[in-house]
């Protein structure tokens, strides 16, 4: 015989407590329900199980032998099935001691260390993996589910909400960076027409702050001279620092460099702002992993208003 739809895990969880306290309201208080929901599972679970489990003595319910068999076989049941979740769980990687998180160079500053220094004590007992690359590298090793979540810059455009679950953390501007011995008119923002001339240096294609340049230079109206494209922030700004480019990159940054790169905010026609967010699978927003994450990321997005480290 196939087994009744009204036979539920919840029904046999509600039925294994009453059979442990032995009245309605009681187990109604334990499991932080009504009574009304209570008679209502022990009725329908006997109606699926399709035979008397209980009498009426009173307004009291007793419970038959029939109850004390099912009572028998629903804790094993119950047990098995809790069981194989939890090595399910293992099997998909979830909810185990390690969190793989990816995260863009300039987040290693400031966010991630702080994030990481979180989580510690919330669950002391994690380890934690870090990947470093650009957004669209860590987009698609999330997708692989080669890690677990993401710090990224978030766009609309490459962000599928349906399948991911997005947590804002805070806004950045994007500054034009030159070395501290260029001469630069501090005086009023960065009309970048006014660097026609000048040569520069820029992430490769997939970062987040290459897409910002691209996009400021296209307002412009000129095709910048780039030096060179490089893989990582700090790569960038060691060249800027030594005199080889200028470059555009987000105030978060300065905090580093503030002795030997100048920044300037761009004039309003070419402003830009990064929103930095934790991203997640969506199939995995109970993870007790990434709920801890996740909590930690509010947490750091309530420490400031909006840009963190800007220059004035």
């Amino acid at each position: 015989m196939k087994i009744d739809a009204e036979i539920t895990f919840r029904k046999l969880e509600i039925f294994m407590e009453f059979m442990e306290k032995g009245n309605i309201a009681r187990t109604a208080e334990a499991l932080g329900i009504s009574g009304v929901s209570v008679h209502r599972a022990l009725h329908t679970l006997e109606e699926g199980v399709r035979c008397p489990l209980f009498i009426h003595k009173g307004r009291n319910l007793v419970p038959l032998e029939s109850a004390f068999t099912l009572l028998e076989h629903g804790k094993e049941v119950v047990a098995l099935m809790a069981r194989g979740i939890d090595e399910t769980r293992q099997a998909a990687g979830v909810g185990q001691g390690r969190l793989r998180i990816g995260t863009l160079y300039s987040l290693t500053l400031e966010t991630v260390p702080k994030l990481i220094m979180g989580m510690k004590l919330r669950r002391p007992e994690l380890e934690m993996d870090l990947t470093m690359g650009s957004n669209q590298v860590l987009l698609n090793m999330l997708e692989d589910g080669v890690l677990d979540a993401i710090l990224i810059s978030i766009s609309e455009g490459e962000i599928d909400r349906s399948r991911l679950e997005v947590l804002p953390m805070f806004r950045d501007d994007i500054f034009l960076a030159a070395p501290a011995s260029f001469p630069l008119d501090t005086g009023h923002p960065a009309d970048l027409r006014e660097f026609h001339g000048e040569k520069f240096v820029s992430l490769a294609e997939g970062f987040a702050t290459y897409a910002g340049f691209q996009e400021a230079f296209h307002v412009a109206g000129f095709e910048p001279e780039i030096v060179t494209r490089v893989n990582d922030i700090f790569s960038m700004v060691s060249l800027v620092q030594a005199g080889v480019g200028l470059t555009l990159m987000p105030g978060r940054m300065k905090k580093v460099y503030e002795n030997s790169v100048q920044l300037l905010r761009l004039a309003e026609e070419y402003q830009m702002k990064q929103t930095i967010a934790i991203v997640f699978a969506r199939n995995r927003e109970h993870d007790p992993n990434l709920l801890a994450l996740a909590a930690e990321g509010r947490m750091y997005a309530r420490s400031f208003i909006d840009t963190p480290n800007a220059p004035p």
